[in-house]
């Protein structure tokens, strides 16, 4: 596992980020990854502990720890620092589907988990896993490995995001014929329109998509099932249905004042930019613009972050960032010890960004937006007020409210479940949450022959969460399709 004293010779040491005044200049990924050598140093760090907690996730409180994935994280360290990059790639293919994914957007759970983080910086196993699948890619050792034998059983996934891909390409390895269909005018649902650029690059996605297709299974775009397509025709045609449409319902916010132009929810936002770099190389009038506006982000999570980010990119000309949340503390708790999630304050890219152009921290704590300002129909500021939580309620602090100048309020403020129709069309029974109703690890539906799997089966999560799910949902169809498994 690495080398025994590498720990205790070598420091942590991350790839380094362009400054951010100059990495605004465009939509590109800005980390250059490290020397060769310098990450087999890096793999070195992986120590011999014994009870890797990084690999396998468990339940603590109400939080998980670890890889839901279970990588086998100490092996390929090993393999890492000892240069044999196709085994380590070997090892990683083994659990993780897409780590060309996860290592560039996944939060990173594993690390949080590892034991170098309880007295030191823990290993950079996310930059590992993600060294060995571009040199797998750079060596071309990733080429299509279609299955030698067929079932005759077919399979639609309805969705092509994290869940859907990683559904349809281990039934794909199995032998069955599967067919993706997908809203989108693009594979890769939130992996193509809702992280933007600058996490991952477009043609990341599309490299993945077009081995897949080498691989056998079939993409098919701007396929409204449940809606312009039939359900019904879907289940006749198909041995197999899984349901893999996310959790793309915003939550919404309580606001006074009436509708006005220039209020935006983030995901619609960040879809514009996305498609207008594709398509037109973000031409003015293509896409929504934040430049020269001053923008207004309700929402503290990755996607307000990624808000920011790419408003500045536009060249707005003020943001501010509105958390309901009181700000974290700096260092752990007594109570959130290691291994636990570590509950402490992040500053991400974007407020990185916010910082060095306009010179201060873009967030405000425990605040919301309570009222709309408009002119003639226009958005002209928004009126906030301080809350705090009392008793699991939101609480409006008395005389606490302001006005904030705002031509663009985009709402971050996360997601309530999946668009409904699509299920309804199938027949599937929904929670209250407005997630597919199955019970944890059963990835079945009260449809016969209709799973379902990722954010529209568990509610919005991380990408690493939607790609186990659909591992584990895709042994289950294949159960159901032939009596029995032979899948990990």
């Amino acid at each position: 596992m690495g080398k025994i004293t590498g720990f205790l010779e070598y420091e942590r040491e991350d790839s380094s980020a362009l400054s951010p005044l100059g990495r605004i200049e465009n939509f590109n990924e800005f980390h250059p990854p490290l020397g060769e050598e310098e990450r087999r140093c890096q793999g070195a760090r992986c120590m011999n502990c014994g009870v890797p907690f990084c690999q396998s996730i468990i339940r603590l409180g109400n939080m998980a720890a670890g890889c839901p994935l279970h990588n086998l994280i100490p092996e390929w360290n090993d393999e890492v620092f000892n240069g044999n990059y196709q085994h380590a790639l070997s090892r990683l293919l083994k659990t993780s589907t897409f780590p060309e994914f996860t290592g560039r957007v996944c939060p990173a759970l594993c690390e949080k988990s590892c034991l170098c983080g309880v007295n030191g910086d823990p290993v950079t196993i996310r930059e590992n896993e993600l060294f060995i699948i571009e040199k797998g890619f750079e060596e071309g050792n990733m080429i299509p490995h279609p299955p030698q034998v067929r079932t005759d059983k077919k399979v639609a996934v309805v969705g092509s995001g994290p869940a859907g891909l990683a559904v349809a390409d281990r039934l794909n390895r199995r032998g069955h014929n599967v067919t993706v269909f997908e809203k989108a005018d693009r594979i890769g649902g939130l992996l193509m329109y809702g992280i933007p650029n600058m996490k991952l690059e477009k043609h990341i996605v599309d490299r993945r998509v077009r081995l897949m297709e080498q691989e056998g299974i079939t993409f098919v775009t701007g396929a409204d099932v449940g809606g312009e397509l039939p359900a019904q025709d879907i289940l006749n045609q198909y041995d197999a249905v899984v349901l893999c449409c996310g959790a793309k319902q915003p939550r919404s916010l309580q606001m006074e004042g009436g509708p006005a132009e220039g209020v935006h929810y983030a995901v619609d936002f960040l879809t514009s930019t996305t498609r207008s770099l594709l398509e037109h190389g973000l031409r003015e009038g293509t896409y929504l613009s934040a430049k020269g506006k001053r923008v207004v982000v309700v929402g503290g999570g990755d996607t307000g972050n990624d808000c920011i980010g790419t408003c500045i990119r536009h060249g707005c000309k003020s943001i501010i960032q509105l958390e309901m949340m009181p700000q974290p503390p700096e260092q752990r708790a007594a109570s959130n010890p290691w291994p636990e999630w570590p509950k402490t304050l992040k500053t991400d890219y974007g407020q990185e960004e916010a910082i060095a152009v306009f010179g201060e921290d873009p967030r405000q704590y425990e605040t919301t937006v309570k009222q709309l300002l408009s002119q003639d129909g226009k958005l002209t500021g928004v009126k906030t007020v301080k809350v705090h939580f009392q008793d699991g309620k939101l609480q409006e602090v008395p005389d606490s409210e302001q006005v904030l100048d705002a031509d663009l309020l985009l709402i971050a403020a996360g997601f309530v479940g999946c668009e409904p129709y699509v299920p309804k069309a199938f027949g599937v029974e929904l929670t209250a949450r407005n997630t597919v109703n199955s019970e944890e690890g059963n990835y079945k539906t009260n449809v016969d022959k209709v799973f379902s799997a990722g954010d529209m089966r568990r509610g919005q999560s991380l990408v690493v969460w939607a790609i186990a799910e659909g591992n584990q949902c895709a042994r289950q169809v294949d159960e159901y399709l032939m009596g029995y498994t032979n899948m990990e």
